[in-house]
């Protein structure tokens, strides 16, 4: 039987049960607690304890059924089918314990009401910006929570790029003004769940809980008040979640309920990272295995997917942070990893709880056919409905760079790839972005040239799908991954001790400000204007390396023209008649000028322009 390590810390120990004869002990019971009035009635419970699945099991009062009991191969767990019946009302349900047919314990479990007025499960879509946190970096907003006892990873040491650095959640929500005052509608952070790793936990890529916050960012009443104010300035929170691996010291992998929990090899075995052996018509059984069923990295265990166990124990704590914190969409990391079957499954449960709820998938693959296959909508020959709604868009993301970079024809790079877009059931629900927690600091990737930088935002807030920014984008952050440290820097301000403090102007460079107006700007104007959300887009074919691409909503009508050259170019605008139908003004959105449209217009070097068209 493991000890808990963080009993201090979680106060998991403090459950309401008591025992007549002290033979075994409950440790553990999973979900917290759960509700009633949910539109599905299953429910389990996993029980653990010191010789729990010996006992048998009776619940008598009214509301909360019974269905079977499971005991499995390590008799210190037991996992009970449950049903929350139609008619059950908020309170504790005792659970008895018998061994013997005598009662030796007891055990309230606890249904609570939904909180029905509170907004959650919105979704995330095209009239979204979402804004990337990983909130040990990002800002300290309570220094009691930096060290805790009893965790593996206890040093605070902002010197190292591998150990924690003390921001936390408090610190989001001190700065959720900044982001709206930006024109983020949305934020996501990296995960956020107990991640008590002996080193570099802090990135939160390898939980150890599935129902607790990592006490280094606060707890779970923080989180929710995360969502709470979010959704005060009309904005929403993403959880990032990781069904497809745990961390080695998970409390289920120290102590395994049975031998299939995870998938296991005779020894250690990687992923080959190949994704396309998932539908690779000449796949070896034995490749498609390796990469869906081999371990992430070697303290991340992968789990068993086709285990229903495993299934209902991912899900329910899913579905639990939607209800619990008022999460609208989650990004799904990893996502080719998955168990295709399972994860059509668990989209399904859940959008059957939550019909808005929204979902995008990690997809760091190298084409688009291979990132449209995880897509729901079997678009491109898929034996499985995923069900998914959208993928982080890698390839936009490499198009872009290429359409910067290249200056021979990096504009036809960009239009090809938009091109493709036949391929997606919906693209406006693909993720764009510059750059991530994994990718170069784009600032970096363009050669810190700050007009090919204000271009590329230019793109990202003008073009088709979600827009996704990285945290200190704005601010002229900097860093390619070698390490990938490098990439999640603090945000200047955000610490006791920091000499300037980028949130305020003040504490900005004037390369600084003119790129945070420039976006903020842009995201405003998007904000508030729904052709750049859900307007159709129809693009020219490249002359020049100049990429031209407008986006039409009702009488609304935005040209956005590129210049990917190192040099100045006239650009003649006859061509672009069938798109500008009958207007004869041209409002410059990031200045305000407004003016006749004139025969041509001239583009400075990596100048990206932004037109209002009007009558």
């Amino acid at each position: 039987m493991i000890r808990l390590l963080l009993s201090g810390v979680f106060m998991l120990l403090q459950l309401s049960y008591a025992f007549s004869q002290g033979k075994f002990s409950i440790q553990r019971v999973e979900p917290l607690h759960w509700w009633v009035g949910m539109k599905s009635s299953d429910l389990q419970l996993i029980i653990y304890g010191k010789g729990i699945g010996k006992s048998t099991v009776k619940i008598k009062k009214q509301g909360l059924t019974l269905v079977k009991t499971n005991p499995v191969e390590n008799s210190d767990y037991l996992f009970l089918d449950l049903s929350v019946d139609s008619d059950a009302t908020a309170g504790f349900y005792p659970i008895e314990f018998y061994e013997n047919n005598k009662l030796v314990g007891s055990y309230k479990y606890e249904l609570k009401n939904r909180e029905t007025s509170s907004v959650k499960a919105q979704g995330v879509h095209s009239d979204d910006l979402i804004y990337l946190i990983m909130p040990d970096r990002f800002a300290n907003g309570n220094t009691k929570n930096d060290q805790i006892k009893g965790l593996r990873e206890i040093q605070v040491n902002r010197d190292s790029m591998y150990a924690r650095h003390g921001g936390d959640i408090d610190g989001v929500i001190q700065h959720l003004d900044y982001l709206a005052d930006l024109g983020v509608t949305s934020v996501w952070l990296t995960p956020v769940l107990t991640n008590d790793m002996p080193q570099a936990s802090y990135h939160g890529y390898a939980n150890t809980e599935n129902y607790h916050i990592d006490p280094r960012l606060g707890t779970n009443e923080t989180y929710r008040k995360l969502g709470e104010e979010l959704h005060k300035r009309n904005m929403k929170l993403v959880h990032d979640v990781v069904p497809n691996h745990v961390g080695l010291y998970h409390w289920t992998v120290i102590d395994k309920p049975f031998k299939d929990w995870l998938h296991e090899w005779p020894s250690f075995t990687q992923t080959t990272y190949k994704d396309q052996t998932i539908f690779d018509p000449y796949a070896s059984v034995a490749d498609r295995e390796r990469m869906e069923k081999g371990w992430f990295v070697e303290t991340m265990p992968d789990m068993n997917q086709e285990n229903e166990y495993v299934q209902k124990y991912i899900l329910q704590s899913h579905i639990w942070w939607i209800e619990y914190a008022g999460i609208d969409g989650f990004r799904i990391d990893t996502y080719p990893y998955n168990d295709l079957d399972f994860m059509a499954k668990w989209t399904a449960a859940i959008q059957k709880e939550y019909p808005q709820f929204s979902f995008f998938g990690e997809t760091w693959v190298q084409s688009v056919p291979n990132q449209a296959y995880f897509l729901g909508g079997k678009r491109v020959g898929q034996s499985i409905d995923t069900k998914l709604d959208g993928v982080t868009d890698f390839q936009l993301n490499y198009a872009i760079a290429d359409a910067l970079n290249n200056e021979k024809d990096g504009a036809n790079r960009l239009y090809a790839t938009l091109g493709s877009d036949y391929q997606y059931p919906n693209p406006l629900a693909n993720v764009i972005f510059l750059d991530n927690h994994d990718k170069d600091r784009f600032f970096s990737v363009v050669g810190e040239d700050i007009e090919k930088y204000k271009a590329a935002f230019s793109w990202l807030l003008t073009s088709r799908g979600i827009p996704q920014m990285y945290y200190g984008a704005e601010v002229l952050m900097k860093n390619f991954n070698r390490p990938d440290g490098l990439l999640r820097e603090d945000f200047k301000g955000g610490f006791a001790g920091d000499t300037v403090n980028k949130f305020n102007a003040s504490g900005r460079s004037d390369a600084e400000n003119e790129l945070f107006d420039h976006i903020k700007k842009l995201a405003n104007y998007r904000k508030n204007n729904t052709v750049l959300q859900y307007g159709a887009t129809q693009h020219y074919v490249p002359e020049h390396n100049v990429y031209a691409y407008f986006r039409s909503h009702e009488n609304q009508v935005v040209s956005i023209f590129m210049n990917c050259n190192d040099k100045e170019v006239k650009l003649p605008l006859a061509r672009f008649r069938e798109s500008m139908k009958e207007a004869t003004r041209m409002k410059n959105i990031l200045t305000d000028i407004d003016q006749e449209i004139s025969l041509e217009i001239t583009l400075k070097p990596h100048q990206t322009v932004v037109f209002e068209l009007k009558k």
